[in-house]
């Protein structure tokens, strides 16, 4: 049963995940390659743990983080499918298909840490403001 929560960011790299997990398996066992194939299944799984995590950070600034490392981990999925890709470990309709879905949690993290970086800011200035006041009642 696929594990589907209505979180987009979720969802994706939850899909994402399932993709990676089958490319890997491919990989491994058709295509005889073991070195880069893992690093895409550790890197490309470990998104979806992440964003899995920050749903349940303790504060603005452990959701920002933790989205960051699933951001990283996306980014190097990028990478390692561009390695296999350009040493004709995959071929183009699959690596265009999966890259498309990588880029696209790359940008949707990259989106949700700028907005809680800016949330966090505005909510900073706020609460500053605030104590200002009080003090000069």
């Amino acid at each position: 049963m696929p594990l589907h929560t209505g979180n987009i960011i979720a969802d994706k790299s939850y899909d994402y995940a399932n993709r990676i997990v089958k490319a890997y398996k491919f990989l491994k066992f058709k295509q005889k390659e073991y070195i880069m194939s893992k690093q895409l299944l550790r890197s490309g799984t470990a998104v979806r743990a992440l964003v899995g995590e920050a749903e349940f950070a303790q504060s603005t600034d452990d959701f920002i983080s933790k989205n960051s490392i699933a951001l990283k981990e996306a980014n190097e999925s990028v990478y390692w499918l561009h390695l296999l890709h350009d040493n004709e470990y995959i071929d183009d309709s699959s690596f265009d298909s999966i890259i498309k879905d990588a880029k696209e949690i790359v940008a949707i993290l990259v989106s949700i840490i700028k907005k809680s970086k800016e949330q966090k800011q505005s909510s900073s200035k706020e609460r500053k403001l605030i104590k200002k006041e009080k003090s000069l009642n």
